[in-house]
């Protein structure tokens, strides 16, 4: 593998929003080295006889994309190729999201979540699950699949919800004041080992039972270790403002920094009140909050078809859940949760079945239900739609996933245009036909929204895919195209990037990523995966990142 590599007059977009420049970037043992604008005086560089020269005219040169949001926390594990992620230009993932993953754990916390989060990752055979705690995981990213790293870069967030399964279990009740003290100390130790802040899912089980005062108490945890809150709130849909507003409340009380977790307004009940969220969020930021936030550039959300149950049916785990799911009676009050008063697991909805739609099922038996419509589903199998809905979930094991076609592209478009935002996939990568912002969101950022709706000018829509992620993350040396900063570099072609995937064929790759750099290193080379894996763990480290 060349140890240098040459840039040649590529427009040089350099993630901070300012005016794009033609330039020779060179590289070197994963640094850029030296960076060569065109009206610079003095001779071009050129490269030395073990590097190599990529042609860049016609294409710009951006810092690599960061996912702010991924769920790729078992992916990485498996799949050294990545194609997903690595094809799009991402360089950096995020992972620990919506307050659910897999550390810290102990065993028996560890056989829930992998009933839990199959849906979500998958449980994949033959894995090695004997980490335990967050220090442990990361050591596991390091070694990667293959026991030579990563396609891309990964940082980690505690979960809230891991936390609290560890130490309370799946109960529906308030942590006492020693369960609280000692998930703090887990947090505190977590944070110390290298994770970047604190996830939360407030709409999934057992985080949704936690009260403000808790999320308080951690969020100090956090703050004190330099690291950031990115919650999954209760409500995107009846009480999405309240939500967001508790969000903002507690970050005042604590101090500690604020990314909202796919930030957006859902549902008909919220069809055009972007402004309103961007007004509570604008206020926050003008009394101190330092807040961002991330979203994906699609309509439908994407969760498990078992997060539309209410709080209290999912109380002491999926076991519990399941068996509920089997009496009449628990039948009787989970139907009213979610067809006539709105269960909290749907965002305090009403449940319509129509925008539900099966994109993975775990139970090779029913795969037939693939992109149908639980109404749908219903309709073919000759019932009603809640009685279709509980017999995936108990058939299936709660390992279905759907699409929920409930968003707004005014809202979409709205969210994204606000200098807080970034960009995150939060993209599943399971199932038959996931969501396809796991392959797309970022080529489609850059074509859909830049090119051909202008909805986001090219060097804005890189600094918020790229530098302003980096200031959120606290890394000092990544996120712009800078002399001394690490390489991970994007080669793209701003007249056809675009995203390839789509509903019916959600797992293609994008157009117009001919070259991307991690660590200097080529992973995907002339438009073709490579088979170099030099990403690793990104850790905090005291305040610092590293």
């Amino acid at each position: 593998m060349a140890r240098q590599v040459l840039v040649r007059g590529a427009l040089v977009v350099d993630g901070s929003g300012g005016t794009p420049y033609r330039a020779d970037t060179l590289v070197r043992d994963g640094r850029i080295a030296l960076i060569h604008r065109e009206t610079d005086p003095g001779p071009r560089p050129g490269t030395d006889p073990d590097g190599r020269t990529v042609d860049a005219d016609g294409l710009a040169l951006t810092p690599g994309f960061i996912d702010m949001h991924a769920h790729s926390d078992l992916a990485l594990l498996t799949d050294p190729a990545h194609l997903a992620k690595a094809a799009q230009g991402v360089t950096l993932e995020v992972l620990g999201q919506d307050g659910l993953s897999y550390a810290p754990v102990d065993a028996a916390t560890l056989a829930g979540l992998r009933v839990q989060l199959a849906g979500w990752n998958g449980d994949p055979e033959g894995l090695d699950w004997s980490w335990r705690s967050v220090g442990e995981y990361l050591d596991r990213l390091d070694a990667g699949p293959q026991g030579g790293g990563l396609a891309v870069n990964a940082a980690y967030l505690v979960p809230h919800g891991t936390l609290r399964a560890l130490v309370l279990g799946w109960e529906d009740r308030a942590a006492t004041v020693n369960e609280l003290e000692l998930m703090n100390r887990q947090l505190d130790q977590a944070l110390a080992e290298g994770a970047v802040g604190l996830s939360a899912g407030l709409s999934y089980s057992p985080g949704m039972y936690a009260d403000t005062a808790e999320l308080v108490s951690l969020c100090r945890t956090v703050a004190a270790r330099g690291g950031y809150f990115c919650p999954h709130h209760r409500s995107y849909g009846a009480n999405a403002l309240a939500a967001y507003a508790e969000m903002t409340e507690v970050a005042r009380q604590s101090g500690c920094g604020l990314h909202l977790a796919h930030a957006t307004m859902n549902f008909q009940v919220n069809a055009g009140r972007a402004g309103e969220l961007l007004h509570l969020l604008d206020t926050a930021i003008a009394e101190g909050v330092d807040l961002t936030l991330d979203s994906y550039p699609y309509l439908p959300g994407s969760t498990t078809l078992a997060a539309l149950l209410p709080g209290w049916a999912t109380a002491g785990g999926p076991e519990e859940t399941l068996r509920r799911l089997a009496d009449p009676a628990a039948l009787t009050e989970i139907r009213a949760a979610l067809e006539q008063h709105g269960s909290d697991g749907c965002h305090g909805v009403v449940a319509d079945w129509d925008t539900v739609q099966v994109s993975g099922v775990r139970n090779p038996a029913l795969r037939s239900a693939v992109g149908l419509t639980v109404a749908r589903l219903a309709a073919r199998d000759g019932t009603d739609p809640f009685s279709a809905y509980v017999r995936l979930l108990r058939e299936d094991g709660l390992g279905t996933t759907v699409l929920q076609h409930v968003g707004h592209e005014e809202n979409v478009r709205a969210i994204m245009r606000h200098p807080a935002h970034t960009g995150g996939s939060d993209g599943l990568l399971v199932g038959d036909r996931p969501h396809p912002r796991a392959w797309g969101t970022f080529p489609r950022y850059l074509g859909h929204y830049v090119r051909s709706e202008g909805v986001l000018g090219l060097a804005e829509c890189v600094r918020h895919l790229t530098g302003r992620p980096a200031r959120r993350l606290g890394l000092a040396d990544r996120g712009l195209v800078r002399e001394g900063y690490r390489a991970d570099l994007v080669l793209l072609d701003p007249q056809t990037v675009d995203a390839g995937a789509g509903y019916e064929r959600p797992r293609t790759a994008p157009s117009g990523i001919p070259y991307v750099l991690v660590d200097g290193v080529p992973v995907v080379d002339d438009h073709r995966r490579t088979d170099a894996t030099p990403g690793r763990s990104v850790r905090r480290s005291g305040t610092a990142i590293s």
